[in-house]
This record gives C-alpha cells, structure tokens and sequence, in this order.
C-alpha cells in the first residue's frame, strides 16, 4: 500500500512538474490573453451596435418629426387648423422622445469610443505579452543549456588528482632501486663476491697467459719485457694469506683436529 502511495504521489509531482513548465504556463496565459480578448470584442460589437440602434431610433423620430411639422404646415395652408393641432402634437410628442434618446446616446457613444480604447489598449498588451513571452522561452531554453552544460562538466577536473599516484609510483621505483643498490653492495662485499671475483681475476691471468704464448709464436713479444705483477694478483694473493691465516686460527681452537696445509 506504501508503494502505491509513493507511485501515486510520484506521477502526479511528475504531472505537477510538467504542468508548471514555464514553456506550458506561458503559452496558457497566451491563450487566456487572447481568449479574454476575443470576448471583450464581442462585447464591443454588442455595445456598438446598441449604439447604432439608438442613432438610427433618434434619426428616425427626428426625420418624422420633421414629416409632422410639414404636414402641420400643409394643414395650416389649406385652412386645417385642427389637423395642423393634431400634427403639432404628436410632434411634441416625438420631440420629447428625442430629447431623451440624445443623451442616451451621446453616451452610449461615449461608452463606445471608451470600448475601443480599451479593446487597442488590450491588443497592444497582447502583442506585448506575446513578445515577452518568446522572450521568456528563450530564456527558458537558454537556462536548460546552461544546466545541461553545467551537468556535463560536472565530471570534469583540471586538477593535479593523478599526482598522488604518480609520487607513490616514483618512491616505490626509487625504493626498490635503492633496494637493489643495497644487493649489489652486500654482493660485493660478501664472500661469495669475492669468490667471483678472485675466479674472474684468475681467467683474466690465464687469458693474459695465452696471449703471451700468442704473442711469443707470432713473435710479436719484446724479450726485455718484465713481468707486470698486476694489482689483482695482489688483492689475490693477500687474501689468500688472509684466508689461511682464518683456517690456521679455526683449526687451532680445534684442538685435537689436524690441519690440512694449504
């Protein structure tokens, strides 16, 4: 039951919200505008043509009052004065009528031309509604761009975001190449290190031995050359002497236990 409340009430703010669309609500007061207009002019036209009927009333009288005072006058001249008397009445008769039909109406037609200016007052307001009106859309129309643009930037940055990552990124690479520095360092300092080494120094001195006897086959030797004692065979050899000087002490604190010589 909620949810049909709650599916009740959503259409009609759905409903709500389409009925208060500025575009909805403006083109509705156009349409009264011109519906109260076309009404107002109808009755003008109403109004108008009472007037004209009471223009033709007085034109009438006035136009058979004038037949009565000439028949008055004929009477007169063919020694009628009775009939004359009985013309001359129902002139005063009609003048009377006609006394009253005039202010009735010089405002009726007062009330007529007040009609008119208010019916062209009307139209010019309409028109001027009518203007503003598309004016109003358009800015209506110019507001939804606006938000539709404003919604479709909304996900849009121009800030630094990425730097973080890309810091993290170079202290872990900086990390790990300072990690693998350190490797390289404990490698060659460590025993194992040194062994490497020491074998390396060793096939660069049979190396160099081979290419003396090259040498000396192809007879490119100089005989006066004395032997260079170079500084690898010395780190060589003093460690050797480092090394048996640890297995001699080893093999000391042994006790019992015989030493191989070196």
């Amino acid at each position: 039951m909620k949810r049909f409340i709650a599916w009740i009430r959503a259409l009609f703010n759905r409903a709500m919200d389409k009925v208060e669309d500025p575009e909805v609500m403006l083109d509705q007061a156009r349409r009264d505008m011109t519906t109260a207009l076309t009404a107002n002019r109808e009755k003008a036209v109403q109004a108008i043509t009472q007037k004209n009927r009471l223009q033709m009333m007085l034109e009438e009288q006035e136009k058979k009052a004038a037949q009565l005072e000439s028949q008055a006058g004929m009477a007169l001249k063919q020694g009628n004065r009775d009939l004359a008397r009985q013309f001359l009445r129902e002139k005063a008769t009609l003048d009377q009528s006609i006394e009253s039909l005039r202010p009735t109406l010089a405002a009726a037609q007062e009330t007529v031309e007040q009609v008119k200016v208010a019916i062209k007052r009307q139209e010019e307001e309409v028109k001027k509604k009518a203007a503003e009106a598309l004016a109003l859309k358009a800015q209506w129309k110019q507001s939804q761009i606006q938000e539709s643009i404003t919604r479709a930037l909304q996900g849009l940055t121009f800030e630094d975001q990425y730097e973080g990552s890309f810091a993290a990124a170079r202290e872990k690479i900086s990390n790990k190449q300072a990690e693998a520095q350190a490797r390289n360092e404990m490698f060659g300092t460590s025993i194992q290190g040194k062994i490497f080494q020491m074998e390396d120094n060793a096939m660069d001195m049979a190396a160099d031995e081979e290419l003396k006897k090259l040498e000396e086959r192809l007879g490119l030797a100089t005989p006066a050359e004395a032997p260079v004692q170079t500084t690898a065979t010395s780190d060589i050899d003093s460690q050797l002497d480092e090394l048996e000087k640890r297995i001699s002490q080893g093999q000391g604190q042994g006790g019992d236990q015989p030493g191989n010589p070196v």
